[in-house]
């Protein structure tokens, strides 16, 4: 129990006496512990022992630390990568430029010409030549139908007329040129001044019907021997004494090939 310590002295304060009450009071616990100690009882065997010393064991008790792991665990991320594959189709067009070389040749085709060419005029217009029938000359229009020979020397036209040697044959390319008389024997070309263009003189022979057809006519001297030179194309002449009975002039008849 508690003694009050407290007092208030003269003069002074209490305070001092209230400081020195523990100390007392401290003494006084101690001694009878002591006295305690040395009251208590003894072995038989006299020796003395120790009083027990009580050790308070303080136990802790163990702390379990429980380590709270929290695992999150995230659900699995499907990381879905969409590849996306642009296949550009690269349409390669291939123009195959074809050049084509077009060779031009031009061929120059020469004029047909006439095979063969005319003998000059004979010398001695009477001597004997080899009598030759090549077919028959007709002309409609005046009236004419005789055999054809060749040669153009006076012999020769007593028969008929006469084709001058040398130069194309009826339907060749080339000039085809026929005397006759117009007075003498049998006058074949008597009537030739009157043909006019369009009327047909017409070869027969071996190769078949030539039909020529008349251009014109002209009168030409005895010298005008180039109405018997070739031609580029199947052409006929027919020529005479003019006027008749007269050798002054010629008469000539110029013809094409009807096509």
């Amino acid at each position: 129990m508690m003694v009050q310590m407290f007092a208030r002295g003269k003069g002074g304060s209490g305070l001092t006496c209230a400081r020195r009450a523990p100390v007392a009071g401290a003494a006084m616990v101690v001694a009878a512990t002591l006295l305690l100690t040395s009251c208590a009882g003894t072995d038989d065997d006299g020796t003395a022992h120790a009083a027990p010393t009580t050790v308070a064991t303080t136990t802790v008790a163990p702390t379990t630390t429980t380590s709270s792991t929290t695992t999150t665990t995230l659900p699995p991320t499907t990381t879905s990568t969409i590849s996306t594959t642009t296949t550009t189709t690269s349409t390669t067009t291939t123009t195959t430029s074809t050049t084509t070389t077009t060779t031009s040749t031009t061929t120059t085709t020469a004029p047909p010409r006439q095979a063969t060419q005319p003998i000059a005029p004979p010398a001695d217009t009477h001597a004997k030549e080899p009598v030759i029938e090549l077919g028959r000359l007709m002309i409609p229009k005046i009236g004419v139908d005789m055999p054809m020979y060749e040669g153009i020397r006076l012999s020769t036209l007593d028969l008929g007329p006469g084709h001058w040697p040398g130069t194309a044959m009826p339907g060749e390319v080339g000039n085809v040129v026929i005397g006759g008389h117009r007075t003498s024997k049998h006058r074949v070309f008597r009537h030739v001044d009157d043909l006019v263009a369009g009327d047909q003189i017409i070869f027969q022979d071996a190769n078949g019907e030539q039909v020529y057809i008349v251009n014109r006519v002209e009168v030409v001297d005895p010298t005008d021997v180039w109405i018997i030179n070739p031609t580029e194309t199947p052409t006929a002449t027919l020529f005479a004494c003019h006027p008749p009975g007269s050798t002054r002039q010629r008469i000539v008849v110029f013809a094409d090939l009807q096509i």
